[in-house]
């Protein structure tokens, strides 16, 4: 091996299929700034914050761990949503 050389696998990482994803499109209908962390379950969000609850049921934001979203008033986006993994 030479210093600073990669190794890599064709085989793909465990624990990669998280399950299930869903895509909503979120509004801020309020008149402040919502931030939205990576682990809140996302029915729990601010309620100025539209969005299908229902389908998010058991989800959070599919973005690394301890960051977050910003929506400004009267921005919509659309994100990405993941499944809480574990025991229910």
């Amino acid at each position: 091996m030479i210093p600073g050389e990669y190794r890599l696998s064709d085989e793909p990482l465990p624990g990669g299929d998280r399950g299930a994803h869903v895509s909503v499109v979120m509004v801020n209908t309020g008149d402040r700034p919502i931030q939205v962390g990576s682990h809140l379950h996302l029915p729990e969000a601010n309620a100025a914050l539209e969005f299908d609850r229902a389908a998010t049921e058991g989800c959070h934001l599919d973005i690394p761990a301890g960051t977050s979203i910003r929506f400004e008033p009267g921005v919509s986006r659309t994100v990405a949503c993941a499944r809480f993994g574990g025991r229910r």
